[in-house]
C-alpha cells in the first residue's frame, strides 16, 4: 500500500514545486511519510501521510481514494485537507479547532506534516532570514508564528515523542523564544 501511495501521490504531485522553491512538491509528501514512519508501523497512517495534500493541492477526489486505499486512508487524508475556498486565517482556525478534538492517528498526521513544514521553513530561513516570508500568500511571520505555535499546546499529548521536542524546538529557532505570549494574544 505504501509503495502504491507514494507513486499516486508522485503522479498527482507531478510538475509541482515547493513554494518560492525549484524543490519538487512530492519531497514534503515523502518527508511527512518517513517522518510518520518513525511514530508508527500502521501502513494506512503511512500511506495517508504520502497522499496528505492531493485534495487539498492536486484536484484528487475523497472517492479517488477512498476507491484506491479504502475508507481509513480517505479520511485521514480528507481530516487533514483544508477548503481552499476559505480564507487563510478560517482555513488555519478550522485546523486548530478541529485538532482539540482530533483522535491520536490525526494528530500523528498533524505532526509529520506540520514538521515536515517547520523543518523547511527553518532551513530556508537560514538562507534568506526574513525574506522567507515573502514566499507565502500570507507575507506576515506573526501569523505563521500564531498557527505553527499554537500546533505546540494542541499537539501536547505526543510530547513524550522525539518528533514533536523537535517540532517544538524548530518553531522557537525560526518563530523566536520570546513569541510565545504575542502568540498567545493573536490567538485571542
Amino acid at each position: 500500500m505504501i509503495t502504491r501511495a507514494a507513486k499516486f501521490a508522485e503522479q498527482a504531485h507531478k510538475g509541482m514545486f515547493r513554494k518560492g522553491t525549484s524543490i519538487p512538491y512530492i519531497t514534503h509528501p515523502l518527508e511527512t511519510a518517513l517522518i510518520t514512519a518513525m511514530m508508527t508501523d500502521d501502513e494506512e497512517l503511512i500511506a495517508a501521510a504520502l497522499l496528505h495534500d492531493t485534495v487539498e493541492d492536486a484536484g484528487v477526489t475523497y472517492e479517488e481514494l477512498q476507491e484506491q486505499f479504502g475508507v481509513r486512508v480517505a479520511r485521514l487524508v480528507a481530516e487533514e485537507s483544508e477548503d481552499k475556498s476559505k480564507s487563510w486565517m478560517e482555513r488555519k482556525g478550522c485546523t486548530l479547532e478541529y485538532l482539540k478534538s482530533a483522535d491520536r492517528d490525526a494528530k500523528l498526521l498533524t505532526l509529520a506534516d506540520k514538521l515536515s513544514n517547520i523543518r523547511s521553513m527553518a532551513r530556508d530561513y537560514i538562507l534568506v532570514g526574513e525574506g522567507l516570508w515573502e514566499r507565502f500568500n500570507v507575507r506576515q511571520k506573526e501569523l505563521h508564528a500564531w498557527y505553527y505555535i499554537s500546533m505546540i499546546d494542541l499537539l501536547k499529548d505526543l510530547n513524550a515523542m522525539p518528533e514533536y521536542q523537535e517540532y517544538v524546538t524548530l518553531c522557537r529557532r525560526v518563530f523566536g523564544e520570546g513569541k510565545d505570549e504575542s502568540i498567545r494574544e493573536l490567538s485571542g
